[in-house]
């Protein structure tokens, strides 16, 4: 969907480098809600691709926890729509 690589995208910022400058900070909201254990589904935000171009795409955020139920991270799974 967005011709990166795993070169292109490992050790970068999601929000900062791949989302449009005006939903950074509700992609940002949606993520650290799900660290705090607030899952979010059916998000819709722009993604920008390899070239340049402008994608929807429908986040779900799930939050990750360990044995303890402690949240451990975060598990995005984005659909081009």
């Amino acid at each position: 969907v967005t011709g990166y690589t795993e070169e292109d995208t490992m050790g970068h910022h999601l929000t900062s480098e791949f989302i449009t400058s005006d939903f950074r900070a509700s992609v940002q909201e949606v993520l650290d809600r799900a660290l705090q254990g607030v899952e979010s589904a059916n998000f819709e935000f722009p993604l920008i691709t390899k070239n340049g171009a402008r994608v929807e795409v429908l986040l779900n955020a799930t939050s990750r926890r360990d044995v303890e139920g402690r949240v451990v991270g975060v598990v995005g799974i984005g659909q081009d729509i």
